[in-house]
């Protein structure tokens, strides 16, 4: 058992714990309700408990989580966790911790994807040598950028590029973001391309179409856009639509001309997966005037891995059992 590191990958609606051997191979993965658990450190003795491990034997660890990570103090964006890194790791014993933003593990993941796990959207081959971007909904919005080295390697770059400001490229879209603007003020990315940007959308059409407000949970929207509800469809489908004016700026400003993956906890849904392959997501994502053609060349792939950024965590697990 003392071969044995545990990694997470925590958002803000869950976390997905699993045990990780020396040599990469994961093992009983669980996810659990972020909201069941008082932080981190409660949850992790939970899900020990759970897989039938003693937390002592466990030494070395590597968590992934939906914030910037700039030093020793986490603050989940999306969940009411907060942790010191330094404290989790005596608190939990281990002897290696390793904590990164939760896109650059879903980024470091995109070199170790099967075939099977991933689904080509619209045309365009990857050309090796030039970066990758990662960028994807869930409760949040995440972005990373996959930049290749010399040595074959990759360096997954952290970003928060889900709360830079969301242009509207179309009238309707301006109409939304504009009724948004005047409760927020800034509308980012992730007011309106999320598990919460779904609940902005649904609510702002409601009311652009005269009737009363109703704020529904991202679950509920797609499973009445799936059940055929043309205001959810229409909410579902707009979102899609930004997220491929956004992923076109992403690939844009980075030149990813290695492809661009999308990843989060939506898109990979089963029935939202069918919607989004016949959304405007691709076209949104070349309409960049006299660059369509440079866009058209870049391929775009939904990662459909159960678990995408336990691939990522693996690759530093094995960095820390070397240590």
């Amino acid at each position: 058992m003392q071969n044995l590191g545990l990694i997470a990958d925590i958002g803000g609606t869950n976390a997905r714990f699993a045990l990780c051997a020396a040599d990469g191979t994961v093992e009983r993965p669980a996810v659990m309700a972020c909201r069941d658990y008082s932080g981190l450190a409660d949850a992790v003795s939970a899900y020990c408990k759970q897989a039938g491990v003693a937390p002592e034997t466990v030494k070395t660890a590597a968590f992934a989580v939906a914030c910037p990570v700039l030093g020793d103090k986490v603050s989940l964006t999306n969940c009411a966790w907060a942790f010191s890194i330094a404290e989790l790791k005596t608190k939990l014993g281990l002897e290696n911790l390793t904590v990164v933003n939760d896109f650059v593990a879903q980024a470091l993941a995109v070199p170790e994807l099967k075939e099977s796990e991933k689904v080509k959207i619209g045309r365009g081959e990857p050309q090796a040598g030039h970066p990758i971007a990662v960028v994807g909904p869930g409760t949040g919005l995440g972005v990373s950028i996959l930049v290749p080295q010399n040595d074959g390697a990759w360096t997954a770059l952290p970003s928060e590029g889900g709360h830079a400001t969301m242009p509207a490229p179309y009238p309707e879209e301006e109409r939304v973001i504009s009724a948004l603007r005047g409760e927020y003020g800034h509308v980012s990315a992730e007011r309106v391309v999320s598990g919460m940007g779904l609940t902005n959308l649904y609510k702002t059409l409601k009311a652009l179409h005269n009737e009363t407000a109703e704020i529904l949970p991202p679950e509920e929207i797609t499973a009445r856009a799936l059940a055929g509800d043309s205001l959810c469809r229409e909410a579902v489908q707009m979102m899609f639509g930004l997220l491929g004016t956004l992923a076109g700026n992403l690939a844009l400003t980075v030149g990813a001309l290695g492809g661009v993956y999308i990843a989060g906890g939506i898109v990979p849904r089963k029935g939202l997966l069918e919607m989004f392959k016949e959304s405007a997501f691709r076209v949104r994502f070349e309409a960049k005037g006299r660059f369509t053609d440079y866009l058209s060349r870049i391929p775009t792939y939904v990662m459909t891995a159960e678990y995408p950024a336990f691939l990522g965590l693996s690759a530093l697990i094995k960095k820390n059992f070397k240590k």
